[in-house]
């Protein structure tokens, strides 16, 4: 029996001792197989993968890029239509002077306005002050060490009956040494006896558009009719408002009077030139065809006069955006109101020369429209004061057209599909998209600066290079996402009226408001070192270096022809980004 047992136990000892030398044997071939060197068909991953891009490219890429161009294309044709009708509407207008003294009714409010009087304030005090109706100018400032005594004597030679117009500075400065400066100039003018009110509040909620509700609380308000508004490097002729206001007198349907605007630091650096002919355009064109044909345009937030009951009637100033002048003009225009423009009144202003300003003024002027496009698309359809008509002026030509596809298809199609076409062979941009219809657009836009025509190639493609900035602002607007949405930058002005040419800009101004200045207002411009940061823009140099990458591609590979304009373009990006634009301001102290 024992010996049965012993004989079981040894068995399966055997048969365990077997597994184990099998198991140990496995493990050790395997771990020999291990310490081989591991083979890799590199050829074969590599046309796997080439496989893989095909596909992708064929299915996605390809197709994706296809659609991007149409649609580019499409909204190009859109913008050159418009473009044409606007040109054809002012030379129409132009042609049979059908200007807005045609078409509304213009009369001098009192013919002693212009005689008798104080000539150094420039007040007329003769007879007729009962038929000149009550005026309040307001000048918002915010930190305008540069520029306040021009804008606020300017406006102290307006001539009006003294007890018919008040000025009110509206003061949100928070350098407390402005703040002294700015009140010292209001009282220097009010001891002349000039009805001017220093108002300030105890922050800057609202900003702007802040500012200017809480100025229309004040009980002196309630006896005005309409506003004259300038922005403080503004700078209104002294027949400002008789010129204006009998547009608002004789024509009760008006509720806005805009002026044109005149610039006197246009010849500083190329980037103000650029500046003007954008504008010049904007103007002389885009105003006039709105003026005339829908009797509504953007309001251009100074250099212009309401009509307050229909401020009052339009909802008042909102800051629901960084834009409450569009704001306005768009509720106003809801409720019925018409706009006139007259581009024969011109008010000297300032334009920012530092590329920094302007890159912060442009992001205010692209956001803030796309923003309020998307808070105001549904009131717009649903709205039943106005026209059908109206409506699909505001909402497709003067939303979609003007402030989204304009802002986003320069920077899609020339900055990106155009280079991107050059690496893909299956993309054709036909001729009359690449070259007759941009060419035109051009041509259209280039004919409110006929003097710096000249600059047109370096402004269209400096124009492209801003569209990258447009894009982002106009993206996030409509997205209504980013931080930067409803933020405010104020522009920054560095006393460029004071630089002027005698006779013929700033000098004479200076004369006429009664301003006498033994310094300049800043230091003269000198050049210096900037900061790395400061002086270079990494998304520029990003995007310039890659569409120079793709001249080279097309001119070595591709060969579709585009690589003159890769390279232009490419290099104005560089340019921009290495911050050869613009003028460098001193350094604070």
């Amino acid at each position: 029996m024992d010996a049965a047992r012993g004989g079981g136990h040894s068995s399966a000892a055997a048969a365990f001792a077997a597994v184990a030398g099998g198991i140990a044997e496995e493990a050790a071939r395997l771990w020999s197989e291990l310490q081989l060197p591991v083979r890799v068909d590199w050829a074969a991953v590599a046309a796997q993968c080439a496989s893989l891009w095909e596909h992708a490219r064929a299915l996605l890429l390809v197709p994706a890029v296809r659609l991007l161009v149409f649609l580019s294309l499409a909204m190009t044709v859109m913008i050159l239509v418009e473009k044409l009708f606007v040109c054809a509407v002012c030379l129409v207008v132009r042609a049979f002077r059908l200007g807005p003294h045609r078409r509304y009714r213009w009369e001098p409010i009192s013919a002693s306005a212009d005689g008798g009087g104080d000539e150094e304030s420039g007040h007329g005090a003769g007879g007729g002050e009962a038929k000149h109706p009550m005026v309040l100018v307001q000048i918002p400032m915010y930190n305008e060490r540069e520029v306040y005594k021009l804008s606020i004597g300017a406006a102290c030679a307006l001539k009006w009956p003294s007890e018919r117009f008040v000025i009110q500075v509206l003061d949100d400065s928070t350098d407390p040494v402005v703040k002294d400066l700015v009140e010292m100039e209001c009282q220097r003018w009010k001891s002349k006896g000039v009805n001017i009110k220093y108002e300030v509040r105890g922050n800057r909620k609202g900003y702007k558009a802040g500012a200017l509700k809480e100025g229309l609380k004040h009980d002196y308000v309630k006896d005005c009719e309409y506003i004259a508004m300038f922005d403080a490097d503004f700078q209104p002729e002294s027949d400002f408002l008789l010129r204006t206001i009998p547009f608002l007198v004789h024509n009760p349907e008006i509720a806005l009077v805009q002026t044109r605007w005149k610039f006197v630091n246009s010849d500083e650096c190329l980037l103000t030139r650029f500046q003007e002919m954008s504008l010049d355009y904007h103007f002389k064109y885009e105003q006039e065809a709105g003026s005339s044909v829908y009797s509504f345009f953007g309001f251009n937030g100074t250099a212009g006069v309401w009509r307050i009951s229909a401020i009052d009637d339009a909802g008042g100033w909102k800051d629901r955006t960084t834009v409450e002048d569009m704001d306005l003009a768009v509720r106003a225009m809801l409720q019925g109101w018409k706009f006139v423009y007259v581009g024969d009144i011109k008010v000297k202003s300032e334009l920012p020369s530092t590329f920094k300003a302007y890159r912060f003024q442009q992001h205010r002027w692209s956001c803030g429209p796309a923003n309020l496009f998307k808070k105001m698309m549904v009131e717009i359809v649903e709205n039943k004061k106005v026209s059908l008509w109206s409506k699909i002026h505001l909402w497709y030509d003067f939303f979609f057209v003007g402030k989204v596809a304009a802002h986003t298809v320069t920077f899609i199609y020339y900055c990106f599909a155009i280079p991107l076409s050059v690496l893909l062979p299956e993309i054709q941009i036909p001729l009359w998209g690449v070259v007759y219809v941009p060419t035109a657009i051009t041509l259209l836009k280039a004919l409110g600066t006929p003097s710096s025509f000249h600059l047109v190639i370096l402004w269209v493609l400096f124009e492209n290079v801003m569209s990258l900035h447009r894009i982002k602002a106009a993206v996030s607007g409509l997205l209504d996402a980013g931080g930067r949405v409803n933020e405010w930058v104020v522009t920054e002005k560095l006393g460029g009226t004071s630089k002027a040419k005698p006779g013929t800009n700033g000098s004479d101004a200076v004369k006429v408001i009664d301003v006498k200045l033994t310094e300049p207002l800043i230091p003269k411009l000198v050049k210096r070192r900037a900061r790395f940061l400061e002086r270079y823009h990494c998304s520029e140099l990003f995007v310039g270096t890659c569409i120079v990458l793709c001249g080279f591609y097309d001119l070595l590979l591709a060969k579709k022809g585009y690589y003159i304009f890769l390279f232009l373009q490419g290099t104005a990006f560089l340019v921009v980004g290495f911050g050869y634009v613009g003028t460098l301001p001193p350094r604070t102290a």
